[in-house]
């Protein structure tokens, strides 16, 4: 176990120090761009007007043979657009493939100052995030670079899952934690071909009543277990949870409500990986204005916090006011980054 002594030091001489505190960003989709495709890397300085992070994607769904590509593609992306306030994601190669290595040293080699994030798939427990810290140190100092580039693990192993609060809390590096659904299922033998969303066989059914006719059932979350849980391990380690991708594009309802459970839950975020996701991620993980003006008034109501006050016939006690504090801090975030949402929150 690394003493907290030693927590905040650089892993690297020359390194960037840790950051003691995540920045304060509105990331409220994560939207996943195939660099190695030339058409759709031309739409990215117009896409990062309308997103909040622009992540260009070397992992699954890129081809074995398109790789390098993929690599070369993102470097040049990077290099040639402006991201302004918008956020610079990858997801690397897993740690055991053939790609991994190449793909760290020549991005941070190339774009390393301009990189904010690594995602990093399949990641089982903290020993993979070490790794990750430890080179990512070495590959900082070699290359100059002074800032210190974050790390964002998906969770799509059972392994992983059982050791999230390890892998949330493992170095000042953790950016966050996204759920990865299908290589989930997956890992867990659970019956399913879809990505994300719920399962129309996966549902509870009501008792029986001899007089009632059919007995009604109603479908359940798969995924509002795993979901919790990786919200208390990030939350307890003081970084992000995400959702991960919802993959039938034709579903908009299915994709706003699975969007929903986890922003109610305490995601930050989802990916969105088609453009019609992009406006769900803004409406859903934005609060919704009139909880915001609600809050606003618990607030104002309690300006010190403490006691007790009744509005519109319902108790607000210290515990309100923080849940209210925390909606109307992510809508002050949001105002600060959306001039849209300023305006519909009235800040």
């Amino acid at each position: 176990m690394k003493l907290p002594n030693q927590f905040y030091r650089p892993l690297a001489i020359g390194a960037p120090a840790p950051l003691r505190e995540l920045p304060v960003k509105v990331e409220r989709m994560i939207h996943f761009v195939p660099p190695h495709l030339e058409k759709l890397r031309a739409k990215v300085p117009e896409l990062v007007r309308q997103v909040d992070v622009v992540l260009g994607n070397l992992e699954d769904a890129i081809p074995a043979d398109a790789k390098e590509a993929a690599r070369k593609g993102f470097i040049e992306m990077a290099k040639s657009t402006d991201f302004g306030s918008t956020g610079l994601w990858t997801r690397i190669n897993s740690l055991n493939s053939p790609w991994i290595l190449d793909d760290l040293i020549e991005i941070v080699a190339a774009v390393g100052n301009k990189l904010d994030v690594v995602m990093l798939p399949k990641v089982e427990g903290p020993w993979d995030i070490h790794y990750l810290d430890q080179l990512l140190a070495q590959l900082e100092a070699r290359n100059g670079v002074t800032k210190p580039i974050l790390i964002h693990a998906i969770l799509e192993t059972a392994e992983g899952v059982k050791n999230v609060d390890a892998i949330a809390a493992a170095s000042p590096r953790m950016h966050g934690i996204s759920l990865g659904p299908a290589d989930l299922a997956a890992s867990r033998a659970m019956k399913t071909t879809r990505v994300g969303g719920g399962h129309p066989d996966y549902r509870v059914l009501a008792d029986a009543d001899p007089g009632q006719g059919l007995r009604p059932s109603y479908q359940q979350d798969l995924w509002h277990y795993t979901i919790a849980k990786m919200v208390d391990a990030c939350a307890s380690a003081g970084i992000k949870a995400f959702y991960g991708p919802f993959g039938d594009f034709s579903d908009s309802p299915a994709c706003e409500s699975q969007f929903r459970n986890a922003f109610l839950l305490g995601c930050a975020g989802a990916w969105s990986l088609h453009p019609t996701q992009i406006a769900i991620a803004k409406r859903v993980f934005s609060p919704d204005p009139a909880e915001v003006a609600f809050a606003r008034r618990v607030l104002e109501a309690m300006p010190d916090g403490t006691g007790a006050v009744m509005i519109d016939g319902r108790m607000q006690d210290d515990a309100t006011w923080k849940q209210c504090k925390v909606v109307v801090d992510l809508a002050r975030q949001v105002a600060a980054n959306d001039p849209d949402y300023a305006a519909i929150y009235g800040f």
